[in-house]
């Protein structure tokens, strides 16, 4: 990204040692002659959906662990989207919560690194706690991988999410679950692959996607290619999922859908995103849960 200042090797080696040693939401076609089959519509939300929960668990990687989002290398839970008490962000947990109650009455369980094979075990843990809200951000990792083929297969994606609802439902049936969509990577790539960000990237952040991100030959745009329409297969499982269970709301493609910008995004990795990135995430979120 123009302006952007490089960084020293040594520090870019860290983050991508680091990132790489943790790593960072089906159609089936239709016979000719006969019209393809129609998906069934999401159902609408209840009236059972209580759009002031008094607790939230948030589950997921290394994005709802704001990491590199304060300082290089580091988890920053403060900054948390989902339940930071930095008043910058303004996070979910503080703006359904409020200062005096989130601090105890929100509970931070993702992991860096974490993919979605790791879901059923964090679900356990905030079934535990018996949270009314539990807020999933999961997926990035799995489609973040050194290369494409290393990628997360589209069904086990698929029965870990359901493994992790359904173990969720078991010890805490009547929890809310708010799912965020997995972010865009292709946009990512093409945000920062003009500006020194290739050059932290190629030392093994997101390989799949952003390793040599100024290679346009046709190699690497099938690559990319192929990592965009798996994070697309993602957000279909995570749609189709939670649409099957009347108290969980996905939140319609609007993470995927966010254009982060330089502003978004960590001044270390150009990859997790910023305080600001963060709290653009918070804002999203809350605008899907409270909706009527």
């Amino acid at each position: 990204m123009p302006g952007r200042r490089r960084f020293p090797t040594a520090v870019a080696t860290a983050t991508a040692a680091l990132l790489c040693a943790g790593a960072l939401a089906g159609c089936s076609s239709g016979t000719p002659g006969k019209a393809a089959p129609t998906s069934a519509p999401a159902p609408a939300p209840t009236s059972s959906w209580d759009v002031s929960p008094a607790s939230l668990a948030a589950v997921g990687d290394s994005i709802t662990r704001a990491f590199d989002a304060c300082s290089l290398l580091s988890d920053c839970p403060e900054a948390s989207w989902a339940t930071g008490t930095d008043a910058a962000v303004n996070s979910l947990a503080l703006r359904l919560l409020g200062p005096e109650k989130a601090a105890g009455r929100s509970w931070n369980l993702a992991r860096t690194g974490a993919r979605m094979a790791d879901l059923p075990g964090q679900m356990t843990a905030a079934a535990a706690r018996k949270p009314e809200l539990v807020t999933v951000m999961m997926g990035a990792n799995d489609a973040c991988r050194p290369t494409p083929g290393l990628m997360t297969p589209v069904e086990e994606f698929r029965a870990s999410f359901g493994a992790a609802l359904a173990r969720l439902r078991k010890a805490a049936p009547k929890a809310q679950v708010y799912v965020a969509s997995v972010p865009d990577l292709k946009h990512l790539w093409s945000t920062g692959r003009i500006g020194g960000a290739a050059s932290v990237w190629d030392l093994g952040i997101c390989g799949a996607m952003l390793a040599d991100a100024t290679d346009l030959g046709p190699a690497a745009e099938r690559r990319r290619a192929t990592v965009s329409e798996r994070v697309d297969a993602y957000n279909r499982v995570l749609a189709e999922v939670c649409a099957r269970d009347e108290r969980c709301r996905y939140d319609g493609g609007a993470v995927h859908g966010f254009r982060f910008g330089e502003g978004q995004l960590s001044p270390w990795d150009w990859f997790h995103p910023s305080r600001d990135g963060q709290a653009r995430l918070a804002e999203l979120a809350y605008r899907r849960i409270t909706a009527g």
